[in-house]
């Protein structure tokens, strides 16, 4: 199995930027699909961003389009999330996840491991 840890979190206003990463140990980081999920109080666990082993192609929610970039460094066992131009609707625990397989990465029931998530706050 493989363990996630995520970082980079925390307080940034409207219009701003965080990269949050995560990071792999335990089994092959380069045979993962990776995958970006966020949850804001009281709503569900919501897709935000997936790519595939090679880093080749990526996927993402309408909401965070042209905005959110996921990118990976199997080197460094490492996934990340840049966020630009952040909303107060950004706000959530985002979390990072990790599968085996490919197909329907934006179903949170198909990713086998979780991180314990980072807190992201975007004030108005």
């Amino acid at each position: 199995q493989v363990q996630l840890v995520e970082s980079g979190g925390g307080l940034v206003q409207t219009g701003g930027s965080l990269r949050l990463s995560c990071a792999a140990s335990g089994r092959t980081f380069s045979n993962y699909y990776m995958g970006w999920f966020r949850q804001a109080p009281g709503k569900e666990r919501e897709f935000v961003a997936a790519i595939t082993r090679s880093g080749g192609s990526t996927n993402y929610a309408d909401s965070v389009k042209g905005r959110f970039f996921i990118s990976r460094d199997n080197a460094k066992n490492t996934v990340y999330l840049q966020m630009d131009s952040l909303k107060p609707e950004d706000t959530a625990v985002y979390y990072c996840a990790a599968d085996l397989s490919s197909g329907s990465y934006y179903l949170r029931g198909r990713y086998d491991y979780w991180g314990q998530g980072t807190q992201v706050t975007v004030s108005s």
